[in-house]
């Protein structure tokens, strides 16, 4: 399944869910409930995002953008962190507002119960494929909309416990709180994900075992005698390595050549859509 497919396939999803959440939310009074088809909604905003920069970021190298479009997904990352952030804060102050001015009672728990049910189930299925496409392809934008619905498990669990536990006591004061709890653990994803974004956006180098595959393919070929200035960073799903190895003086430019070569499918082979650049030159002598 390609990258976008799978995208789409979150885009429908959440769209049923939406309307699932916000008649049951309506029909109860359910504030918790209402904030879960925010949460929702922000899902398939982000979705929608990732579908397109994906889009983008598939697009081959131009004159403009000469090392391609990758880092539009990690744009699309760090924009659907500030969506959880938003989604997030408007939780909060409805929840807040009917804790200072309770409504009317709850009413028709079972449906609420139901819904959230469904799309906890619903949103198990679809994340665990998205962070399994989000690993094949190496893409923050559909890891990032895996988290997104992650985290909207998560938040339907609770908001289906408390309504469970509100059937039976009656605290109707339960309903704002669950919703605030949901709130900050939405909060918790969005830093996560921003953090991530912001480190591939300011070009952070490879994670230290991935650093440790690329030292161990270079000390795999006896003919290189040393390297130095091994730079690596992450343009969306493409990493992008480059390094200087050094040979033995007398070496010719074809053998050289070869090496490079050889070391250059190594990585590649290693992490698929790399982008390796190899410069060789003799060994420091003296």
């Amino acid at each position: 399944m390609k990258k976008n497919r799978v995208i789409l396939v979150s885009i429908v999803s959440n769209s049923a869910l939406i309307a699932f959440k916000i008649i049951a939310g309506i029909l109860m009074c359910s504030i918790a409930v209402l904030s879960e088809a925010i949460h929702s909604s922000i899902d398939l905003l982000a979705a929608v995002v990732a579908y397109i920069a994906i889009a983008k970021a598939d697009q081959p190298a131009d004159r403009l953008h000469p090392f391609g479009h990758g880092k539009f997904e990690n744009i699309s990352g760090f924009f659907e962190a500030l969506l959880i952030f938003f989604a997030a804060g408007i939780i909060v102050a409805e929840a807040i507002h009917k804790l200072i001015h309770p409504s009317v009672a709850l009413v028709r728990l079972d449906w609420g119960i139901g819904v959230m049910a469904i799309s906890a189930v619903v949103n198990v299925a679809v994340s665990r494929m998205l962070f399994y496409s989000a690993k094949k392809y190496g893409s923050i934008a559909i890891e990032a909309d895996a988290m997104h619905l992650g985290a909207d498990v998560i938040t339907s669990l609770g908001v289906m416990l408390g309504l469970v536990v509100i059937r039976f006591t009656h605290v109707v004061a339960l309903d704002p709180i669950i919703a605030i709890v949901m709130a900050c653990f939405i909060l918790r994803a969005s830093i996560d994900l921003t953090l991530r974004s912001i480190a591939d956006l300011a070009d952070q180098k490879l994670p230290d075992s991935e650093i440790r595959v690329i030292e161990t393919i270079i000390h795999g070929y006896p003919e290189i005698t040393s390297y130095h200035k091994l730079r690596t960073r992450k343009s969306g799903s493409r990493r992008e390595i480059d390094l200087h190895i050094q040979v033995d003086g007398d070496t010719s430019l074809p053998v050289a050549h070869e090496l490079c070569f050889k070391v250059e499918n190594a990585v590649k082979a290693a992490f698929p859509g790399a982008y390796v650049t190899i410069h060789v030159e003799p060994r420091a002598t003296g």
